[in-house]
């Protein structure tokens, strides 16, 4: 039986099987290089950044957790949907998510989750900005903070492939892109980036997330692409080897298991 589609929130609220689905994907995701600070940032240090090394597998969320807090800022969602033409293969950062028998996909957020990724706008539409090194993401700029960012993505009938969007590039993809992005932590705002570059083949897509960083003093701008100086600390990701691990042992999600 279908079920209807619902906002959901928060990891909290999803049922009993998608909620330890995610948790198995959270897991899986710490495994891959976003493991806890062993240690409280220095004090002259500004600015937290953490390598990674994700490939963003088709219906499978990645839970971003950019100040390793325990609480998922944003997913990242590489998404396939099969149609009779053909398919269409598709890329988002959203805050909420849901699944029905399709899988899992990103939802609308509701007005308390103010988390947001820097916006730009295309041919008439709003997208996740893909930014450039050394772009400022800071107040003032425009976030996508309610809806699902839509990064791009490709509508492949038999021939003649439709690309869309800024990360893919009308099929050219992009390398060392940043995803700007605002959230809170104990209430005030903070900015960071995901640097993701995206490799596209005839008629569909790679997505890798390559690392990740925030401002650790609140409202206060973040340039995209610094990973460097004194005012950085770096987290060293845990062992690749966990992830296929966990990855391999994750069951369906309407499984139950």
């Amino acid at each position: 039986m279908k079920r209807s589609p619902r906002p959901l929130q928060t990891p909290a609220n999803f049922s009993d099987s998608i909620h330890r689905q995610l948790n198995m994907y959270a897991l899986a995701a710490t495994a891959a290089g976003v493991g806890m600070l062993a240690l409280a940032p220095p004090a002259e240090a500004k600015i937290i950044y953490t390598p990674a090394h994700v490939i963003l597998k088709a219906g499978q969320p990645f839970s971003l957790d950019l100040n390793h807090d325990g609480k998922v800022d944003f997913y990242l969602l590489h998404k396939y949907l099969s149609e009779t033409s053909g398919g269409t293969n598709f890329l988002s950062a959203c805050r909420a998510l849901d699944a029905n028998d399709h899988g899992f996909f990103c939802y609308p957020a509701s007005t308390n989750l103010p988390n947001g990724v820097r916006e730009v706008g295309s041919m008439g539409r709003v997208w996740g900005a893909a930014l450039r090194s050394g772009a400022r993401i800071q107040g003032g700029d425009k976030f996508l903070s309610h809806h699902p960012a839509q990064m791009g993505g490709v509508k492949h009938p038999v021939s003649n492939p439709l690309w869309y969007g800024p990360w893919l590039n009308k099929g050219k993809g992009v390398r060392n892109r940043f995803l700007g992005i605002k959230f809170k932590i104990s209430g005030r705002f903070h900015f960071g980036w995901a640097r993701i570059t995206v490799t596209t083949t005839s008629n569909s897509f790679t997505a890798k997330l390559t690392g990740y960083a925030y401002e650790a003093i609140p409202g206060k701008s973040i340039i995209a692409g610094k990973t460097k100086g004194p005012d950085v600390i770096t987290v060293q990701p845990a062992s690749l080897g966990h992830l296929a691990a966990g990855a391999s042992a994750i069951p369906a999600w309407r499984s139950g298991k």
